[in-house]
């Protein structure tokens, strides 16, 4: 298909967002209904795009519309999780009728475009990619059913599929964008596509940035370079040149490293994390700098407007009522998944996010004794709710869903539920007395469900990573977990972890909430007021703009763009 007129936005461009910038992501969290995401990194996007809107700037999305979106989690007969595949289809898109060809494994692949125009909810214009049209073959059409594949060729096919044909439709729609945004390193291929465009990698690097949430090395990707070379993940480029644009003359191709390499400009997703992440990187050479923008979320998206109505009128009382109502509508989502009926008055605290090793979804079950003692306590009761989703091969973090979901049914007041989409997630945050968070620090770039529930008047509980040293006072607006030992091995940082969380529990939260309710209230309206407007993305989309998507050169000006960023030269 031949190029279209050039695509304009609907809505008026303000003049401080006039650069033109496309934004390459694998998910995008927009709305419960739109199933196309995973969880963090979807949920970030989806924020991103409606900031961009409201600020009306000059950026679209590129994503890929998959026929299955990411997995519905169910329960099957022994109320362990079960992962179901079903087809979606969404009347509020529209067909664009751009039809273009890209190359997979040496084999031509039609690749058709769909349109969420801004309007539906409030987004900057978003593209989403299908292979699933006629003229495919069935394995063609199967690069966009599942979100994260978890076949390998598979994966690599719909990485070439976001970044190359990504990268296509904007020649198609006559987009030039000036900023190529590679929110991860999935769409590395549309890096490959400009090198062949341009034949210059000075070109490449002055129109790519590249956004890293991964902290630790091993979590970033990489695969074996003839299985990248023989998939086209290079296009046309041939690998003596994929050596000279990237530095990495080895087997295994990293593909953080890559971006890093050829981009001009990348960024952490917090404070903490832009600087593991320089460390991390610092003994590779040819990196960009790398500074950071802390994530964020849509504070209009998420928020509970009752409560912020009574925030503003000062008046805790109301607050207090509000967040009771909340509560129980939260418990009547609880009773239809579990037949148990939890009461509003009790303390209620949750922990729902993707379930994964490093975040330890069961870390105060790991002393049963004092787990018991904490549950059945007359005095101080709780009622205690576990929310999430594993990456449907993650069979560890599946055992680990399953075994709380078992451990449950042994307390009337202990719930695991399924099904965490937004409205579920929207649900928890706003019944959440306590929003309790316990990575392993460092280990969480950003994590932005403690945002969100903020807004909602839960008070956060967490261990000391990713945005919470830019929020948290201890006692003032949030309750912090000490750090451990960092130094130790894991087991001991763990129990570590465990016993100073139980304590901040025990001795600090419970009490406040029940013998000291003035303070509980006080601590939850300077946690409501002081979440925003920092964590608001509006301001996150704006930081892109003046520190990520303008710095022109690799090198001049890096130390006033870091001085600005308020971090530290390495």
């Amino acid at each position: 298909m031949g190029r279209l007129q050039p695509f304009t936005h609907p809505y008026k461009i303000s003049d401080a967002y006039r650069r033109k910038v496309a934004y390459f992501c694998m998910e995008f969290g927009i709305d419960h209904p739109l199933r196309i995401y995973s969880g963090g990194l979807g949920y970030l996007a989806g924020s991103h795009m409606r900031s961009a809107y409201a600020l009306r700037q000059q950026l679209i999305g590129i994503g890929i519309l998959w026929k299955y979106g990411y997995y519905e989690q169910q329960w099957n007969e022994q109320n362990e999780m079960s992962a179901v595949f079903r087809e979606r289809f969404y009347s509020f898109l529209e067909d664009t009728g751009i039809q273009y060809r890209i190359e997979v494994n040496g084999h031509p692949v039609w690749v058709r475009a769909w349109y969420l125009p801004p309007e539906v909810f409030g987004t900057a214009p978003i593209f989403l990619l299908s292979t699933d049209v006629p003229e495919n073959d069935y394995l063609a059409r199967t690069i966009c059913h599942r979100l994260y594949d978890d076949n390998v060729e598979t994966k690599i096919a719909q990485y070439i599929l976001l970044g190359r044909g990504g990268a296509q439709l904007l020649d198609h729609i006559g987009f030039d964008a000036q900023v190529y945004h590679l929110n991860e390193a999935h769409g590395l291929p549309a890096a490959f596509y400009l090198y062949e465009k341009w034949r210059s990698a000075a070109a490449v690097c002055d129109h790519l940035v590249f956004t890293t949430h991964t902290p630790v090395p091993a979590g970033n990707e990489s695969h074996d370079i003839a299985l990248l070379e023989r998939m086209g993940f290079f296009g046309g480029v041939r690998r003596e040149e994929v050596i000279q644009l990237t530095g990495i003359d080895e087997s295994t191709f990293n593909l953080s490293l890559a971006a890093l390499r050829m981009a001009r400009m990348a960024n952490g997703v917090s404070k903490l994390h832009g600087q593991v992440a320089r460390d991390m990187w610092r003994n590779y050479d040819g990196i960009c700098p790398i500074v950071h923008v802390t994530n964020a979320q849509d504070f209009a998206y998420w928020h509970d407007h009752q409560l912020y109505e009574a925030l503003e009128k000062g008046d805790d009382v109301e607050i207090s009522q509000r967040k009771r109502q909340m509560k129980a509508e939260l418990f009547q989502v609880v009773a239809d998944q579990t037949g148990k009926l939890f009461d509003p008055d009790v303390c209620t605290i949750v922990w729902a996010r993707r379930f994964a090793a490093y975040k330890r979804p069961d870390l105060i079950t790991r002393n049963w004794e004092e787990f018991v003692q904490l549950v059945t306590n007359k005095e101080h009761p709780i009622q205690l709710i576990w929310a999430g989703k594993p990456y449907p091969k993650d069979y560890g973090a599946i055992a680990t869903f399953n075994k709380l979901s078992h451990m449950a049914a042994q307390f009337p007041n202990v719930a695991v539920l399924s099904g965490y989409e937004m409205n579920l997630s929207k649900a928890l945050k706003r019944g959440a007395d306590v929003w309790l968070n316990n990575p392993r620090v460092t280990r969480e770039a950003s994590g932005t469900s403690g945002m969100t529930a903020a807004m909602n008047g839960a008070i956060n509980c967490s261990t000391w990573d990713g945005w919470i040293p830019e929020f948290a006072k201890d006692g003032h607006n949030a309750f912090v977990v000490p750090l451990a030992d960092l130094s130790q091995p894991l087991e001991y940082i763990d129990e570590q972890d465990r016993k100073h969380l139980m304590e901040v529990l025990r001795r600090r939260v419970l009490p406040i909430y029940y013998q000291r309710p003035d303070e509980w209230a006080v601590i939850r309206r300077r946690s409501m007021q002081q979440i925003i407007p920092f964590f608001d993305s509006k301001r996150m989309a704006k930081e892109y703009y003046e520190k990520i998507y303008t710095f022109r050169n690799r090198h001049s000006g890096l130390e006033q763009l870091i001085s600005t960023s308020g971090v530290q030269l390495n």
